[in-house]
C-alpha cells in the first residue's frame, strides 16, 4: 500500500502541470482556431480582409479553397483561404 501511495504522490505534480498547460495554452489556441475557421466560412463577396502578408484587399469571388480578391489599384489575384488573417475594419 505504501508503494502505490508513493506512485500517486509522484504523479500528482505531473498531472497538475499538464492540466495547467492545457488550460493556459492548448484550449485557447483551439478556441482561436475555431473562431478563425468560422470567420473564413462567413466571408462573402465585397468583404474587406487583411492577409497574413498585411495587404488589405476586397473579395470579388468566393471559391472552394481560394478567394479572388481585388487590390486597391484594381488588380485581381487569387488568395488561398488559409492566408486570410482577419476582417479589415
Amino acid at each position: 500500500m505504501g508503494e502505490s501511495g508513493d506512485l500517486i504522490s509522484s504523479l500528482l505534480p505531473l498531472v497538475a502541470l499538464f492540466a495547467i498547460f492545457y488550460f493556459l495554452i492548448i484550449r485557447p489556441q483551439q478556441k482561436q482556431a475555431k473562431e478563425h475557421k468560422q470567420m473564413l466560412a462567413d466571408l462573402k463577396k465585397s468583404d474587406k480582409i487583411v492577409t497574413n502578408g498585411g495587404l488589405i484587399v476586397e473579395i470579388t469571388k468566393v471559391e472552394e479553397t481560394f478567394f479572388t480578391v481585388k487590390n486597391v489599384d484594381g488588380s485581381e489575384m487569387k488568395l488561398a483561404k488559409e492566408f486570410v488573417a482577419r476582417l479589415a475594419e
